[in-house]
């Protein structure tokens, strides 16, 4: 049994749950899980979580992620991407200062809607269910941070961004919203994810490679352990008053860590330095709570 992170090289044709279904088959285990959907025609870094990391999913889907992807103006389809019915073309008449400037204005927090040809559900049935069922339905826009919005290359109609994120945007909705700004339509051509939170393309290993370093008994030398990934969140130490409440899996209150708050996911401790697990600080009841601890 593994327990780690792989960072897989997604390649083309497969979906994410794909990818899981060969690693159960190549590494002959059950208990794996991906952390973040890559539409089946992408590319690129997909951290994938084995044995007892799985446990670290919410945390590293909440990860900030980056991008490389191809802008096709002057086409809008159903699906936001060229893999769609096309719905619209138009002339693209746009200058390159007219278009610098409406991608810059995506950039800072935004409010997205996401595609109807997405796995979000509503009534309990998935988004593209109901899209393959001629059906459209109201989407709330859902807030999404474009930390950075940079053109790589233009060559109209084709432009080439890199983009990073947040966690839950949508590339190609962004793609289709440059578009209609523009006035002249957009879809997405191509994407390649390059990073997801600290894995980069560089660590990633096609699935080819994976099951090649397996037989050769060398693949648990590309995981990165548990601890090497909890080690980059901030430690926070209980005091004695606690240690009981932290040892019995119960919630903990900023008055009673040395620390105070720390926003987000920390590894917490006791007052006599054991690592009980990570947890993560709500603010609306004012305490830290266990994350599927790690006993």
């Amino acid at each position: 049994m593994m327990d780690g992170v792989l960072v897989v090289r997604k390649e083309k044709g497969f979906t994410s749950h794909d990818v899981v279904a060969k690693l159960r088959g190549i590494l002959h285990m059950k208990k794996i899980g991906h952390t973040g959907t890559l539409d089946p025609e992408a590319e690129g870094v997909l951290p994938v979580v084995l044995g007892k990391a799985t446990r670290l999913v919410d945390m590293l889907t909440e990860k900030e992620k980056t991008y490389e992807t191809v802008l096709r103006l002057g086409i809008e389809t159903d699906t936001q991407d060229m893999t769609g019915q096309v719905l619209k073309e138009l002339p693209v008449q746009i200058s390159e200062e007219k278009l610098k400037e409406t991608v810059e204005s995506f950039l800072g927090e935004q409010q997205q809607i996401p595609p109807m040809y997405s796995a979000l559900k509503v009534n309990g049935k998935k988004l593209y269910e109901l899209a393959r069922e001629g059906k459209t339905v109201e989407r709330k826009a859902r807030p999404v941070t474009f930390y950075k919005i940079q053109i790589m290359e233009m060559d109209f109609p084709l432009i080439k961004l890199e983009v990073t994120c947040s966690k839950g945007t949508y590339i190609r909705t962004l793609c289709h919203d440059i578009g209609q700004k523009l006035g002249c339509g957009g879809c997405m051509e191509e994407l390649l994810r390059t990073r997801s939170g600290q894995f980069t393309l560089e660590d990633s290993l096609t699935l080819d490679e994976i099951q090649k370093l397996m037989q050769q008994g060398k693949l648990e030398e590309h995981l990165s352990g548990i601890e090497e990934i909890l080690e980059n969140y901030p430690i926070v130490r209980c005091t004695e008053m606690a240690d009981r409440l932290l040892e019995n899996g119960n919630p903990v209150g900023e008055n009673l860590t040395e620390a105070g708050c720390r926003e987000g996911w920390v590894r917490m401790y006791t007052s006599r330095e054991k690592f009980i697990g990570i947890y993560q600080w709500h603010g609306s009841s004012a305490s830290y709570r266990p994350v599927k601890m790690f006993l």
